[in-house]
């Protein structure tokens, strides 16, 4: 599906998903050409009409820098990723951006709600939006905002889990689990927000970008610096409840093996005491009737020995 932004002669906006409205569009006046899904028809309508070659979904993929962000003599070529938040993990949808001159073309193969408020602003407000460089912007604007909420998300669910920790709760191996699936989810957001510096860095080293998009990038890669550093205390905090939770567990599997451990020394005498009697030679104090009392007693008797000295010694 392709939807076309252009001006009109009464300075508004108007949009259409008709291929063959390009014949009779201005090149001037078309500011954005948004390709969702596209078709092999639109694909090739787009290329001859901006006279460029839109890149493939591999092209798009490719993590080398020099397939991340390109340029020739009429165009910037820039390829980038959208975090896509769902309950149980994150996932990245590849996009690709081509600005050539005052008009920009999108190719995505998923929705995003980044380019759905982008559409509605646009619509209402003209002004803020007069080329594909300030739409370029106001994408990226929109998309470091959701970023950021995402952020905020994970620090208080790290804040639930140490209020969990805190309170003595029962802390496994689920728990330990969860706390690696958001150490992935923080680490997948930082790379898409590191993703999105060096591409803003791009740009604003370009010599075809406008002056007066400038400061509005400057502002931008402020907001991810700051987003970088929320990330990275997140990490920081994330370790520290990691170490905590291995030291919880490792302090009851102690208590665990120093009860076996105590255990096994108060019935070391007592099994040596059978032993002893088990045998069959001839062993003082034996002959009577109260044989059988009498190594009981002694039985007992160590075994509260045993534990007099380990109380004593404050090993218990």
């Amino acid at each position: 599906m392709i939807e076309i932004f252009y001006k009109t002669q009464s300075a508004t906006y108007e949009s259409t998903c008709e291929i063959k409205d390009l014949e009779t569009l201005d090149r001037a006046s078309v500011l954005w050409l948004d390709l969702f899904d596209p078709s092999g028809e639109e694909k090739r309508a787009v290329e001859e009409y901006l006279h460029t070659t839109l890149q493939t979904r591999a092209q798009a993929e490719e993590i080398e820098s020099s397939s991340r962000y390109s340029e020739d003599d009429t165009s910037i070529f820039i390829n980038t990723n959208f975090l896509i938040p769902s309950p149980e993990s994150y996932s990245m949808e590849s996009v690709s951006f081509i600005l050539c001159g005052s008009t920009m073309v999108s190719v995505r193969q998923m929705p995003l709600r980044s380019f759905t408020d982008i559409q509605r602003r646009i619509v209402s407000g003209i002004r803020y939006y007069p080329t594909g460089f300030h739409i370029l912007m106001g994408i990226l604007d929109t998309r470091i905002d959701l970023d950021a909420d995402m952020i905020e998300l994970m620090s208080k669910e790290l804040d639930q889990y140490n209020k969990r920790v805190s309170l003595g709760e029962d802390v496994g191996e689920e728990f330990l689990i969860d706390i690696n699936q958001l150490q992935d989810n923080t680490m997948m957001v930082r790379e898409n927000i590191v993703d999105k510096q060096r591409m803003l860095s791009s740009i604003l080293k370009s010599e075809k970008t406008p002056d007066e998009i400038n400061s509005k990038i400057s502002v931008l890669l402020k907001d991810i610096s700051s987003l970088i550093n929320h990330t990275n205390f997140i990490f920081e905090r994330l370790e520290y409840l990691q170490n905590t939770v291995l030291g919880l567990i490792n302090l009851d599997q102690n208590k665990i093996m120093k009860v076996f451990t105590l255990v096994s020394l108060l019935l070391m005498p007592p099994t040596l005491i059978t032993s002893f009697y088990g045998m069959n030679v001839k062993l003082p104090l034996l002959g009577g009737n109260a044989d059988f009392i009498l190594v009981c007693a002694m039985m007992l008797l160590i075994v509260f020995v045993v534990i007099w000295i380990f109380r004593r010694k404050k090993m218990l």
